[in-house]
């Protein structure tokens, strides 16, 4: 883990879901835009795509009066301090940590198993056409550089504040806010400060690592494999240790037959 840890802090409360830090990412990264079909909502895309590292989501509810409510949430990569995507990753590098405690991706590296897919309580990785992993990498670059992530830097409201982690939790907290992430799977690297509960927000009240993708990867997997090339190296064994002599007896069977 990084000695400076640093994060975003997500204050709900002031995001007015004007999608800035959609286009702020799209920009930097050179991404082409999501082809869409309107479907009578205000979100677009609906969806995190491999092309979308984050994005804002519109969550409208009505109490028992028919009084509106609409929460704004910018979904993304999180940067979990205990990564399920990097722990159940075969290849070597294609998810690893940067010394600012950043989760980020080589495309080069990835596999395309998707293990991360299924490791992720928050079901952010996406693949796309490239069959590669995708998602937000926190501007890293930048920040290497000294410099804040792009969608921050065209946040309006100061949404997304981002900086040294410890830091910005002590201020949220200082204001009295409510956070989400500062302690779960070893603290998260975009912490919320809500306004409602987790779920009201299609965030998990508890998250975690499914157990059942260590089951299938470290145990499942790898004895069906070995069932596999034990199967085939018992073909190849009885063969060189019989086969060419029962044909063989076969056919001198089938020869003594015919003569007598």
């Amino acid at each position: 883990m990084a000695q400076v840890r640093v994060g975003f802090l997500v204050d709900t409360s002031r995001c007015i879901g004007c999608r800035s830090c959609q286009v702020a990412c799209k920009a930097w990264n050179h991404m082409d835009a999501d082809k869409t079909v309107g479907k009578g909502v205000y979100e677009n895309p609906t969806d995190l795509t491999p092309n979308l590292y984050n994005r804002i989501r519109f969550l409208e509810s009505a109490d028992d009066r028919g009084n509106v409510k609409w929460l704004f949430m910018n979904e993304r990569c999180v940067h979990c301090g205990d990564a399920g995507c990097m722990k159940v990753c075969p290849a070597p590098g294609a998810l690893h940590r940067t010394p600012e405690g950043i989760v980020v991706f080589d495309k080069e590296k990835c596999i395309s198993c998707k293990y991360c897919v299924s490791a992720c309580p928050f079901n952010i990785p996406r693949y796309g056409a490239d069959d590669k992993v995708a998602k937000c990498h926190l501007c890293f670059d930048r920040v290497g550089a000294g410099r804040v992530p792009s969608c921050a830097q065209a946040c309006p409201t100061q949404t997304l504040q981002f900086g040294n982690r410890d830091a910005l939790i002590a201020k949220a907290k200082g204001a009295g806010k409510k956070l989400y992430g500062e302690n779960a799977l070893d603290g998260l690297g975009v912490v919320y400060a809500l306004e409602d509960k987790p779920e009201a927000y299609g965030l998990p009240a508890d998250p975690s690592i499914p157990t059942s993708i260590f089951l299938w990867k470290d145990v499942v997997r790898p004895l069906g494999i070995l069932g596999f090339w034990g199967s085939v190296a018992a073909v190849v064994v009885h063969y060189v240790t019989y086969g060419n002599r029962q044909l063989e007896e076969d056919g001198k069977g089938k020869g003594g037959d015919a003569h007598g």
